[in-house]
């Protein structure tokens, strides 16, 4: 399939878990109440088709320009000056994905085969809540409308037809098993989620779909805690404080994922000692860990990070990876069959040209020979055909073209 008709103006920009830091990421993220003025400043720019997606794993702008090159200098521009550093200080920890590649992209987030924890639920709705922004702020054009609505039917067949969602789910659910176990009753429970990452998020809102009593939010960037502990309906406290809310925590939900230990023994046995060991259930889902180790040894501390959930709740990883890659195969298979339309669709506008150019000399022939049908279908079929023979006897008398041009022509009318 060529590449001309089948490849779309799309261009993806951004950094991700993979490409940059935590603290990065943090500086670059947009939320929703900055996103209307983000996206019209790279409209005034230029940009008229654009959303970004702002995550706790990645921030990104998904982008339809004629000129990728363009794009790119755009975006890199406005995220540079949302962390007040010349565009050329991102160059690094930024990537960019153009045309075929930029839409496996845009389907494999969509689906979650992109996120920390393969096939975890937020994305799907962080990336419609996006697409409702650029919708809002005038942004989505029907070049990137007909991408989003292909990303979205390739993420709902891969939900429908493999058992990529169920991982996530059953390991926030086992977390939620082995608290009940430990706490009893939820409702008398407080649970102290550090971070924003995503499957934190689905772990502290499984607590609380279990009837938990009490959860406090933290996080390193206060927005980002703002921002969560609204759609969770908790309570912010100051990451400076975490040593002392510590201790008020039945359980404790660590999600930051900054590569640096966040929770370390030494505050969990102080927290201990306050609580007069009176047990902690602590869920470790940063990736890579967020709490030290050493909190297993700890008297009183029950740390379990994603892999021991996972062996409680699945039949193991591999149960996941052969959904994984059931998935992609669905996702390879959607991003063929969007090229494959998009391909199709080129040819429309030029069908329709050829049909209201024969309905013309049709209607001219009618009205030339009204009561002769048989003169009206033999000076039709003259003149359809004229244009054409003449082209055809002067490209033949050319010479290199009439090859191709023939094998078209047979192929187009079926002559063989």
């Amino acid at each position: 399939m060529s590449p001309t008709f089948a490849t779309p103006r799309l261009s993806v920009i951004g950094a991700n878990h993979r490409s940059a830091s935590l603290s990065l990421r943090d500086q670059l993220f947009v939320d929703d109440g900055a996103a209307a003025e983000f996206l019209g400043e790279l409209r005034r720019g230029g940009l008229h088709e654009a959303l970004v997606l702002s995550t706790c794993d990645r921030v990104e702008v998904w982008a339809s320009h004629a000129d990728a090159d363009a794009a790119q200098s755009l975006v890199g521009q406005a995220l540079a000056s949302r962390v007040g550093v010349a565009p050329a200080a991102l160059s690094g920890q930024l990537y960019r994905h153009d045309g075929a590649a930029a839409l496996r992209h845009v389907f494999a987030v969509t689906a979650s085969l992109d996120s920390l924890v393969i096939g975890e639920p937020h994305v799907l709705g962080q990336v419609k809540a996006a697409h409702r922004l650029a919708r809002d702020s005038g942004t989505c054009g029907p070049e990137l409308d007909v991408v989003l609505q292909g990303a979205f039917a390739c993420a709902k067949r891969i939900r429908t037809e493999t058992q990529i969602g169920e991982g996530p789910v059953s390991i926030a659910a086992a977390a939620v098993q082995m608290a009940k176990d430990l706490h009893g009753d939820l409702s008398r429970s407080t649970a102290l989620l550090i971070g924003a990452a995503d499957m934190g998020e689905l772990v502290a809102e499984s607590l609380l779909s279990a009837g938990l009593g009490r959860l406090l939010v933290t996080a390193p960037r206060a927005s980002r805690a703002e921002a969560l502990a609204t759609s969770l309906n908790g309570n912010v406290v100051g990451f400076e404080t975490l040593r002392d809310v510590l201790a008020d925590a039945d359980v404790v939900v660590c999600s930051v994922g900054t590569r640096n230990i966040t929770l370390t023994a030494e505050m969990m046995t102080a927290a201990l000692k306050k609580r007069r060991r009176k047990p902690m259930f602590v869920v470790d889902s940063g990736i890579p860990g967020d709490v030290e180790p050493a909190v297993n040894r700890v008297d009183g501390a029950f740390l379990y990070d994603l892999a021991d959930l996972e062996k409680v709740a699945l039949e193991g990883r591999a149960s996941r990876e052969q959904a994984a890659r059931a998935a992609w195969g669905l996702l390879e298979d959607e991003v063929a069959h969007f090229l494959k339309g998009r391909a199709a669709r080129v040819a429309v506008p030029a069908i329709v040209s050829l049909r209201e150019h024969c309905e013309a000399m049709r209607d001219a022939v009618l009205a030339e020979h009204p009561a002769s049908p048989e003169d009206a279908t033999r000076l039709l079929l003259n003149r359809l055909l004229h244009a054409p023979t003449e082209t055809m006897k002067a490209v033949a008398a050319e010479g290199p073209e009439w090859q191709a041009m023939e094998k078209t022509l047979r192929k187009l009318f079926r002559l063989d």
